[in-house]
């Protein structure tokens, strides 16, 4: 799987992107038909309070899964966006399988 990691407004470090690669790879294990993936990580200023976002699309045959997730930490935010994912993914696998 080809994983696109976009940071915008500011430089992602390593260690963030390691831990990225290695989160959003696991998701093969449940289908490995995924085609690629493209993580948009976003800094919101609210105020005194600075928010993380991440965006994770996931290239399928035949269909986009995406999900969005507002946290404190880009890690918290990848590691709920994940788990959501999985989830897509098996329903997507199980949809398909039906076909």
């Amino acid at each position: 799987m080809d994983i696109q990691i976009q940071s915008i407004h500011f430089d992602a470090d390593r260690k963030l992107i390691s831990f990225i690669e290695e989160k959003v790879g696991k998701l093969t294990h449940f289908y490995d038909g995924i085609i690629s993936s493209e993580i948009f990580l976003r800094l919101e200023n609210a105020g005194a309070i600075t928010t993380k976002i991440a965006e994770i699309k996931l290239n399928v045959p035949g269909s986009d899964l995406y999900v969005k997730k507002e946290c404190k930490s880009f890690e918290e935010a990848i590691d709920t966006g994940v788990d959501a994912l999985e989830r897509q993914v098996k329903k997507y696998k199980e949809k398909t399988k039906g076909l």
